[in-house]
């Protein structure tokens, strides 16, 4: 089971495109992440995209734009040929986004997937349990069966609290936050086949 934004999806790069910088798009994105994981409770994730931009000074516009050019987001270099060694596999994404933003994210990594659970379709935001649960139900598997495979720091500890393994594919860099530490932390998913075998 993977995040879908950050460990298969470069979407930093479509909030520094839209914002007009690096900088303003890195405070944007992490703006709208910190909204999510304290959220809890589901509510529109275009809500939360339109507050995180007004909380780092952007006009509503912005966050418009962003929404409609979900469809230009990217996967990251490795993410096609890892999710091609991985066709003998269940997979499944939990994300933080509406449940039509997930699919058209899913679908621009050129990856099939079994699951796609979405913060709207689970009812929930990670880190809450009922995001991590709600995949591991729609997969119809327990948690020690099933390994997450993070891209942010807190669904290291999200998904470990709910008892999957998990891989962080650390692309930024970013510290660890407190709780259980990954089974693998590695830059990409270039470590992940050989863990499965």
């Amino acid at each position: 089971m993977f995040d879908l934004l950050t460990a298969l999806i470069d979407s930093w790069s479509l909030w520094a495109l839209v914002a007009g910088s690096q900088e303003l798009g890195r405070a944007w994105g992490t703006a709208s992440l910190r909204l999510v994981t304290s959220a809890g409770t589901y509510r529109p994730y275009e809500q939360i995209v339109h507050q995180a931009g007004r909380d780092v000074g952007l006009a509503a516009e912005r966050a418009d734009e962003l929404l409609a050019r979900w469809g230009e987001l990217r996967p990251w270099p490795d993410v096609p040929d890892a999710l091609a060694g991985l066709r003998s596999w269940r997979l499944g994404v939990v994300t933080n986004c509406s449940q039509r933003l997930a699919e058209i994210a899913a679908s621009a990594t050129g990856g099939r997937f079994d699951v796609i659970m979405s913060a709207e379709q689970a009812g929930a935001y990670k880190t809450d349990p009922r995001a991590y649960l709600a995949g591991l139900a729609a997969l119809a598997l327990p948690p020690e069966r099933v390994l997450f495979v993070a891209g942010s720091p807190h669904d290291v500890p999200g998904a470990a609290a709910v008892g999957m393994a998990v891989y962080w594919a650390n692309r930024l860099g970013l510290p660890p936050t407190d709780g259980p530490g990954p089974l693998v932390e590695a830059p990409d998913l270039s470590r992940l086949s050989d863990l499965l075998r």
